[in-house]
């Protein structure tokens, strides 16, 4: 059957129902009131009569009552009057009467309608009362056909009217219909023969209405994806014909599923990849800018995976189901997010206290003397054990699970799973630097966090600096065997490997040339700045980051080489970060302080030295700055590798722009292009803003795509396949092996 043709018969069904139930309605109303006229009617005359006819009633008299009764037999649409004695017999009634009703006349006492020979009759029954006492009934008959006639004169003009309403309805509803479906609809057909041709422009608008929302939505969900998986096909082609061996999202996954087989992977993180905000009472899902989402969820889609992590959204508690729940991502949910929930003590103690008072400032080498507290280290194991009994619980049933744990939050998990799931595979990637031994020794509970990670079958590092001082730390704080040769840890009988992992970025495919020069007087004009030249840095306003060296060094330059006043601005784009805790909020006071300064001493007319920008920017907000920069500067003053420098140089398809990036980052080793200075020595930043920006175009070129080419080869998702197969690949200890049970945390060492 036709789509129009079923439209039209669905249009006639659905204003045939509704103009009858309307007309119906009317019908009942109209018949109801009629009805009520006529006992009102009734019941006024009958008063009047019994007036008239109480006198009469005593003594009876007949003759003068049937004067009474016959002198109001000719009232319109009166059909007779009857009176009745206290025996119930007519006394007197109105000729003819008889002959309309079925039964002869007798006392009604009550007021009802009634059927007689097929006609519609209404009786209103009134006791005649003599000296305060019932002498009899009085009678009225009203002859109610006209009330029925009334209905089918009801009932046909409600079907003449349904009749033209539905032609009206239909004829206006088709023409709409073509309006504003039909052409829409051709334009999105189109568009969907372009986009299978590979040759589509823009989604097509659809009409604003709400009903068009979801189909908008997935229609731009389809497009990115065909356009995803035509650009994967396509690379994939381009790596197959130049021989070379990229990895990829979707290689990535055959990897997984081709390694794994049937074994589910578990990710455990602080940080959760897709938040749900309540935002002017509509909830958003917005996901995190984290590379370490672009790792993972391939692997954790292959295996249909659960990622285990804090919720800390707005929203997040309305979104997820009994058990804490929630498929993601949400255009098309592959795997599980399992939220866990923590008390605002547990968040103070665990992340803001021992995690980021503690061991944060005690991995990085930036002066800030950690804390210690030891409600903190409660809490720290408090949550450690909550998200182990969590995993505990949902790899309940799986055979062989991996679970990937990731960074300094969760140092004792790999030991609390290991103990209750010896068949487990399980990882911990450790994001920040590992300090050497004596500074780790700084820690009252370094031994229970050595014991905790080295539950772990493979422990990883960003660079091999880091997997040494780890070595070291274990061998001087814990009874153990360390293998120097296979880089590995036997304690209690289970072997540790240690390995070095460095994490990176996604590789764009096919990104044409940016046309730096237009992006980068854009950003100027937006941001009220005249000038030519431009630097750019990205960072959370973190201590070990180096903002305020990064502008004493910019000073510096000015005073050393004024000619570059008016011609260059450096942005700073600054993200505030855990301002509850006192050494970050004066960071930032002091980062914003440095900044007003140096612009004091410079500024002229229009142009700043230093555009500070202290907000949370997305990637595709900051992606425009890193296109159009002249110089990009990473000055970390200890990083565990810093994924600014990658992301800059992976924007530059134009294969422009200078990168300064410190040595004390681990980005360093890789990009070994860049120009590496020490940020701590203010002059040697100074010359390589200099020398970044005097480089003659050639060099700039040749530095890039070397670097380029690297991170081309070594991306996220190579980090993550290295990853997923060194830890397939380990021997797991089987219990009966061990020389003696593990011991509890609280006893290791």
């Amino acid at each position: 059957m036709r789509l129009s043709v079923r439209l039209n018969l669905s249009l006639v069904a659905g204003v045939t129902l509704v103009s009858v139930g309307i007309a119906l309605y009317q019908t009942q109303s109209e018949t109801s009131a009629l009805r009520r006229d006529l006992e009102r009617h009734a019941a006024l005359l009958a008063e009047s009569l019994e007036k008239s006819a109480a006198p009469l009633m005593a003594p009876v008299s007949p003759a003068p009552l049937q004067v009474l009764v016959n002198a109001f037999q000719n009232r319109q649409r009166l059909a007779g009057v009857a009176i009745y004695n206290e025996q119930a017999q007519p006394i007197a009634a109105s000729s003819g009467l008889a002959a309309r009703l079925e039964e002869p006349p007798r006392a009604y006492l009550h007021s009802r309608f009634f059927r007689s020979r097929g006609q519609l009759m209404h009786v209103y029954a009134l006791p005649v009362v003599v000296n305060g006492a019932p002498a009899g009934t009085l009678a009225l008959f009203h002859d109610a056909a006209y009330i029925e006639a009334r209905q089918r004169a009801l009932w046909k003009n409600a079907l003449t009217g349904l009749a033209m309403q539905a032609a009206l309805i239909i004829c206006l509803t088709l023409l709409i219909l073509q309006w504003s479906l039909r052409r829409p609809l051709r334009r999105l057909t189109q568009w969907l023969g372009e986009v299978r041709r590979g040759s589509a422009g823009a989604t097509p608008e659809l009409p604003p209405e709400d009903s068009f929302g979801p189909l908008s939505r997935e229609v731009a969900q389809l497009a990115t994806t065909l356009h995803a998986a035509r650009a994967a096909a396509q690379e994939e082609a381009r790596l197959r014909d130049a021989g070379e061996s990229q990895w990829t999202a979707e290689r990535l996954r055959a990897f997984v599923e081709s390694r794994a087989g049937h074994c589910r992977i578990f990710a455990i993180s602080n940080r959760e990849p897709y938040e749900h905000i309540r935002n002017n009472g509509e909830v958003k899902c917005s996901i995190p800018a984290s590379g370490l989402v672009t790792a993972l969820e391939p692997i954790l889609r292959s295996t249909d995976g659960t990622w285990i992590a804090q919720g800390t959204g707005s929203a997040d508690r309305e979104t997820v189901d009994a058990r804490d729940h929630i498929r993601v991502p949400p255009d098309s949910p592959q795997y599980t997010l399992r939220r866990v929930w923590l008390t605002e003590e547990e968040e103070h103690g665990f992340y803001l206290g021992f995690a980021n008072e503690g061991l944060w400032p005690l991995c990085h080498i930036a002066h800030t003397r950690p804390l210690f507290r030891a409600q903190d280290w409660e809490q720290y194991q408090a949550v450690n054990r909550r998200f182990a009994d969590v995993f505990l619980e949902e790899a309940a049933g799986e055979t062989n699970p991996l679970v990937l744990v990731q960074d300094y939050h969760f140092a004792l998990v790999p030991r609390m799973i290991k103990e209750a799931r010896p068949d487990a595979r399980v990882a911990i990637f450790w994001h920040i630097p590992w300090p050497n031994p004596e500074a780790f020794g700084i820690c009252p509970w370094q031994r229970e966090l050595l014991d905790g990670l080295l539950g772990a079958d493979l422990i990883g590092f960003h660079i091999q600096s880091h997997c040494n001082n780890f070595l070291e730390t274990v061998d001087r704080a814990l009874e153990s065997r360390i293998d120097r040769e296979r880089f590995a840890v036997t304690r209690h009988g289970h072997l540790s490997a240690v390995r070095p992992f460095p994490i990176s970025v996604t590789f764009p495919c096919g990104d044409p040339p940016a046309a730096a020069v237009e992006d980068r007087l854009a950003l100027f004009r937006n941001l009220g700045v005249d000038a030519a030249m431009l630097g750019v840095g990205v960072d959370r306003v973190d201590y070990t980051k180096g903002i305020p060296e990064r502008f004493r060094a910019i000073e510096m330059f000015f005073e050393k080489f004024p000619s570059y006043r008016g011609q260059f601005t450096f942005v700073q784009i600054g993200a505030p970060s855990r301002t509850h805790i006192r050494r970050y909020h004066d960071l930032l006071e002091e980062v914003e302080q440095e900044a007003a300064r140096i612009n004091g001493r410079f500024e002229a007319g229009a142009w700043r030295p230093i555009v500070f920008l202290p907000r949370h920017h997305s990637h595709r907000e900051i992606l425009p700055y890193y296109r159009a920069a002249d110089l990009c500067m990473v000055t970390s003053l200890h990083d565990g590798m810093n994924l600014v420098a990658k992301e800059f140089v992976a924007s530059r398809a134009d294969e422009q722009g200078a990168l300064i990036l410190s040595r004390f980052a681990g980005a360093s080793h890789e990009l070994v292009d860049a120009l590496v200075v020490n940020p701590y020595d203010t002059g040697e930043l100074a010359e390589a803003i200099h020398r970044a920006l005097a480089m003659p175009p050639e060099e700039k070129r040749a530095r890039m795509a070397r670097m380029r080419a690297y991170l081309r080869e070594h991306n996220i998702y190579r980090w993550a396949g290295t990853l997923i197969h060194e830890l397939i690949s380990l021997r797991l200890d089987r219990p009966e092996d061990r020389p003696a049970p593990a011991r509890l945390l609280a006893r290791a060492g």
